[in-house]
C-alpha cells in the first residue's frame, strides 16, 4: 500500500484526527449532579464572586483556538 493510500485510509476510517473526550467520568446520577446541575452552580457562584477563579474551575487558560482557511 502506498503512503497516499495509507493516508487516505486513515482519514476515511477515522473521519478526522481529533476527538473531544470528557475529563470527568459520569458513572451514575451523583457524578452527573456534581459535574452539572446543581453542582455546577457552586463553581459559578465562586467565579461570580472572584472572576480569577475561572482559571481554577474552568478550562480557561488551558485551551487555544486555531483558525485556518486551509
Amino acid at each position: 500500500m502506498t503512503l497516499r493510500d495509507e493516508a487516505l485510509k486513515l482519514h476515511r476510517e477515522n473521519r478526522g484526527k481529533l476527538e473531544i473526550v470528557g475529563k470527568v467520568p459520569l458513572r451514575d446520577k451523583k457524578d452527573l449532579t456534581l459535574a452539572y446541575t446543581p453542582g455546577v452552580a457552586e463553581a459559578c457562584k465562586e467565579i461570580a464572586a472572584d472572576p480569577d477563579k475561572a482559571y481554577e474551575y474552568t478550562f480557561k487558560g488551558n485551551v487555544i483556538g486555531v483558525v485556518s482557511d486551509g
